[in-house]
């Protein structure tokens, strides 16, 4: 299954970025979270300075990528199982070059990413694996705090200090760049839910790992 949403237009969804730094049951402070910049449209936004988070050969004969959202279940599933045997079998053999894009739903998924690209490209991978082991714990719990507290235990366990993890949360100008790179790709790829792929150029709904291997191997056979 897949999460379906809108897309809504570029100022709509930057104003919606910025709200994301206030919670309705429980204020964030500025310690604890982001000061938002002034929303504005998407075409105003250099998303230049965000980086592609890619593995894989550059050279692969197939390109994967994948729009997903840390706080869809189906993502997590995706994750936790098909992801796993396309890495082993396609991605880490030179196969499969997979860009993962991130989806914003709400708030929580814009504060995952933050804390997921903290450590940079070389532990991206590796913490979003644990934000989503995690999914099933950190998204019953009762409020934002509590989340970003989460959040945070999960950038400590992958090596990255208290003070670089408080820089990356307050960054109020890289969440606003953020949302609108996201909403730029899903305009373009025309992205209606997660998770979302499109290889080789053509868009592709969730499946199994079985119906990927199909998919990769009929793509492999055209080189």
């Amino acid at each position: 299954m897949t999460r379906h949403f809108a897309i809504f237009g570029a100022a709509a969804v930057l104003a919606v970025g910025a709200a994301f730094f206030a919670d309705e049951r429980a204020p964030l402070t500025s310690q604890t979270f982001i000061g938002a910049a002034n929303a504005q449209d998407a075409a105003e936004v250099d998303i230049s300075t965000i980086v592609e988070m890619v593995q894989g050969a550059e050279d692969a004969p197939i390109t994967m990528i994948e729009y997903a959202s840390y706080t869809c279940p189906h993502c997590a599933d995706f994750h936790q199982g098909a992801y796993q045997e396309i890495k082993k079998n396609y991605i880490d053999t030179g196969k499969v070059r997979l860009i993962y894009r991130e989806v914003y739903f709400d708030k929580f998924g814009l504060w995952a990413s933050m804390v997921a690209r903290c450590g940079g490209a070389e532990k991206f991978f590796g913490i979003s694996d644990l934000i989503y082991k995690g999914q099933p714990e950190w998204s019953k719990m009762g409020g934002a705090q509590e989340i970003v507290g989460e959040f945070r235990k999960i950038g400590r366990l992958a090596g990255i200090d208290e003070a670089a993890l408080d820089a990356c949360l307050q960054d109020g100008e890289k969440a606003q760049t953020l949302v609108a790179w996201y909403q730029q790709n899903a305009t373009e790829d025309e992205v209606t839910g997660t998770p979302s792929f499109v290889i080789n150029g053509e868009k592709v709904a969730n499946q199994s790992y079985a119906e990927f291997e199909k998919l990769f191997e009929a793509e492999l056979a055209k080189q």
